[in-house]
């Protein structure tokens, strides 16, 4: 007699999916839930740091000041400008353990005004533009660490009503927790005088038609408050009294909403955006702008760049560093170290895996698969992996995903002092091979990888029409709109010459937050030298080497020179980024997966697993979060 098989109720499958998916979306829900209360709700109350044991005091001969921190916003995941939760945490503990405390507005006008000591490692946190996320994502790790911190907001948002920032009654809210100051970055946050990188005059653009032609910009702009209003040939369109007019009222205006919302001006500002040695880039401008602020405000921020005030700044030109969210912490507590020159907690991560490296210059962090060593200002950071002195025919791939501008570089063959080797790196975006100190090969690694070329003709039409495209949207009239829209369509039918037709290539400037991610495959054999580029572009094909005796594999980053940067930014300190890196032996088999393992970076058994399945939480939490 046969069994007939069971069916599967089809049925009974899709009510359980709906179970499973009903428990899922309901975790995610009271997570998400949990995190709002916690911004909104506290059970805890800031300790200021005269109430906390053990805190250092700076001694009455010297002036160790106090350092200041701005962060543009915080996310739950990185973007370009805002930094994610995680790396935000990371920064801060490292803060933390390095021995800074937090101090506020007032300790600050103490600090200068009645000559108040302050702790040896005093620290003003900041968060900028007053975003929703960023108090939702913030506060939790502030509050973990007792840290307090000042979230600035600008006044035309509360009668915008935009849900992407904070509205009055939740500051206020917000301040009687205790955790958080106010203080402002001005009326608005708005461009003029812009030209995108063709010359072609924009004007003024407020930040969602700037968003939309960022792509095309190069630094040629200013921020309202820093100038006269011009014309495309650089000529003031109003006179001295029409300039001041339009700058007070935007310091009125200010006034008058943070009185009526949240009950007086905050005392604090930051200049949007100065940074010049006065208060904007007009004399006659910075003079209307400095008799405001002083007259407004008991404090301003007026710089970027440097995180150290003492005695010898002003109360009304005090400088702060931003940091940016593509920073790795041992970044941040460098460009401290260097301002400073007190001791950080520098952070190693996995000491297991980093006791295979010996740390030459520089600081290096090891997490999961990558390696994160950051180099000093101007300078090289340098890794040797121990045991390695007698490597010689070795396969090594590794995959570098520091930003493009910047030093990473694998040494092979290398005696001790680095005066011997061989050397592939990725450098401001080329695949450069030197040896002893020669260089053998360069080139871009776009042209490697057989990127599209585009001509400095198609990316100018490209510019103009972004441009066109913002005078359809945001045209006054409807009759506007359609010429606006005719002109748009003659733009899109016009013919710009290729490079394959000859016309000049349009090479992009990098700029410091451009992210890099290529794989490189390395083989060396006897005196042949080959590099593969993401695993199917062969860039050197048998290159003759002279080098051939046997030596240390090195890891190398450093400083890629001045950089383009939207937010003008100046940074001299690099984080090279190597993941998966893999030595193998190159003795000729025909399969290289055969081959000896020398050195291994990459996750295996249960820690790869125990990574997938954090990663997959984490990609769900976000599509969740997204999504609801």
């Amino acid at each position: 007699m046969t069994r007939t098989k069971r069916q599967k109720n089809p049925v009974r499958r899709k009510n359980i999916r709906k179970v499973v998916r009903s428990i899922l979306e309901a975790a995610i829900l009271l997570l998400l839930l949990f995190l709002l209360i916690r911004v909104f709700v506290t059970f805890e109350v800031y300790v200021p740091y005269e109430e906390q044991s053990g805190v250092e005091m700076a001694d009455e001969d010297e002036d160790t000041g106090f350092i200041a921190l701005s962060y543009f916003g915080v996310d739950r995941n990185e973007t370009p400008t805002l930094i994610s939760t995680d790396r935000l945490r990371e920064h801060i503990d490292a803060l933390a353990k390095s021995g800074y405390v937090t101090i506020s507005q007032q300790d600050i006008l103490d600090y200068y005004l009645e000559d108040k000591p302050l702790p040896k490692k005093s620290l003003f946190l900041m968060f900028e533009d007053g975003r929703r996320d960023t108090a939702i994502f913030a506060q939790g790790v502030t509050e973990d660490y007792n840290y307090l911190s000042t979230i600035m907001t600008y006044a035309d948002k509360f009668e915008s009503g935009d849900s992407k920032f904070l509205m009055p009654d939740e500051l206020l809210d917000l301040e009687e927790e205790s955790f958080c100051e106010l203080g402002t970055n001005g009326y608005r946050l708005e461009y003029i005088n812009v030209y995108d990188r063709y010359e072609h005059f924009l004007g003024r653009l407020d930040t969602l038609k700037y968003a939309d032609v960022q792509p095309y910009l190069g630094r040629d702009y200013n921020h309202y408050l820093m100038d006269y209003i011009r014309d495309e040939y650089r000529i003031p369109r109003e006179s001295y009294e029409q300039m001041k007019k339009r700058i007070d009222f935007d310091y009125d205006e200010m006034e008058r909403i943070y009185t009526e919302e949240l009950g007086s001006l905050p005392r604090m500002y930051v200049l949007m955006h100065s940074n010049t040695g006065q208060y904007g880039e007009n004399d006659r401008v910075s003079a209307v702008n400095q008799a405001r602020i002083f007259d407004m405000f008991e404090m301003n921020f007026n710089r970027e760049g440097f995180s150290l005030n003492n005695r010898e700044a002003s109360l009304y030109d005090l400088t702060r560093l931003q940091p940016q969210a593509y920073w790795h912490t041992n970044h941040l507590l460098m460009r401290l170290w260097d301002d400073t020159k007190q001791d950080m907690a520098w952070v190693d991560g996995d000491r297991q895996r980093k006791d295979f490296w010996e740390e030459v210059n520089g600081k290096a962090e090891f997490q999961d698969e990558s390696i994160y060593l950051t180099c000093e200002p101007e300078k090289v950071g340098t890794l040797r992996l121990k045991e390695s002195g007698d490597y010689r025919d070795v396969l090594v791939s590794a995959r570098l995903t520091g930003n493009m501008l910047g030093l990473q570089r694998i040494y092979l063959r290398a005696d001790e002092d680095l005066r011997r080797y061989l050397c592939v790196g990725v450098e401001n975006n080329e695949l450069v091979v030197t040896q002893n100190g020669r260089e053998l090969f360069r080139e871009n690694l776009d042209r490697i990888t057989q990127a599209e070329e585009v001509s400095v003709e198609e990316d100018e039409k490209a510019a103009l029409m972004a441009e066109k495209y913002l005078e359809v949207q945001y045209a006054a009239t409807v009759e506007g709109s359609k010429k606006a829209a005719k002109e748009y369509a003659d733009l899109e039918n016009t013919e710009a010459a290729t490079v394959e037709e000859g016309a000049e290539e349009y090479e992009p400037l990098i700029s410091l937050n451009d992210r890099g991610d290529r794989t490189l495959q390395i083989e060396l054999r006897d005196d042949l030298l080959s590099v593969t580029v993401d695993g199917e572009y062969s860039a050197v094909k048998e290159l003759e080497v002279e080098v051939t005796e046997p030596g240390y594999v090195y890891l190398q980053s450093g400083w890629g020179g001045d950089a383009y940067s939207q937010r003008n930014l100046a940074d001299d300190v690099y984080d090279g980024v190597f993941e998966q890196v893999e030595i193998r032996t190159d003795t000729g088999l025909a399969d290289p997966e055969e081959e000896a393992v020398l050195y291994d970076n990459k996750l295996h058994g249960w820690e790869l697993a125990a990574f997938r399945v954090r990663t997959l939480w984490h990609n769900v939490l976000n599509w969740f979060i997204s999504t609801f």
